[in-house]
């Protein structure tokens, strides 16, 4: 996919990010691996999940790559 398409998805990641009560500034998928990490079970759920639609594209460790990302 090219840049253009790629950066709206990822802004319309954030805005449901930031519907949903998080910041404006990450993805649903740095927040449930951050929420894993400390212990949410929701956030496990959710990693999992994901992880999961993700890895036909990406392999393994969707969420804790993007919560990485998210870092930098």
């Amino acid at each position: 996919m090219k840049r253009g398409p790629w950066q709206v998805l990822i802004a319309l990641d954030q805005l449901a990010n930031a519907v949903l009560g998080g910041s404006a500034d990450e993805t649903i998928s740095s927040r449930a691996w951050k929420a894993k990490l400390r212990g949410k079970v929701w956030g496990a759920i959710a990693a999992h999940v994901i992880d999961a639609l993700f890895y036909p594209i990406e392999g393994p460790g969707h969420c804790e790559r993007a919560a990485e990302w998210d870092e930098h």
